[in-house]
């Protein structure tokens, strides 16, 4: 019986991770996000599965923050999660994120942001109802939050440079 583990990733686990992102969409765009959130220095916990010590998953939240009041909130982007589709309905991905939680809320992280499928990731807690308020070019229901905290529920929200170079 195999076991899946998950741990924090490495300088030595890049390739694999860039393996597993191509391999689960299918294109090298979230790939090359991860590369530049990582060089950028604006990752703040990245994550990956291993199963029988083949890197299998990968989750990455990287520094964001909502602007309010002439102030930034820092806050995190959950982008992207990825799971090699051999492997996908195995519970690896859901794996991923609740332990990349547990370890945002120890650091004292309060906000979290994602856009992504809203069945999906309403089992974790991320609803539109708490993003709906921010203002951002991906603002509609597949932008959703989590709080943990006494986050806003209001300003702009500022991704890392990263992402805008990814939609020019």
């Amino acid at each position: 019986m195999s076991m899946m583990s998950i741990r924090a990733a490495t300088p030595r686990d890049r390739e694999a991770i860039r393996l597993v992102e191509e391999h689960a969409f299918g294109q090298q765009a979230e790939a090359g996000l991860v590369d530049a959130l990582v060089s950028g220095g604006d990752a703040v916990v990245e994550l990956v599965a291993e199963e029988d010590g083949q890197v299998v998953g990968h989750i990455l939240f990287s520094r964001l923050f909502a602007r309010t009041g002439g102030k930034d909130f820092p806050a995190v982007a959950l982008a992207p999660l990825a799971v090699e589709p051999s492997f996908h309905g195995t519970g690896i991905g859901g794996a991923l994120i609740r332990e990349a939680h547990i370890r945002l809320r120890d650091a004292g992280e309060m906000l979290a942001v994602v856009l992504g499928d809203p069945t999906y990731y309403s089992r974790f807690g991320y609803s539109h109802a708490r993003a709906e308020g921010f203002e951002s070019e991906y603002q509609g229901e597949a932008l959703q939050a989590l709080a943990w905290g006494d986050a806003p529920g209001t300003g702009r929200l500022v991704y890392a440079s990263a992402f805008t170079a990814l939609a020019a």
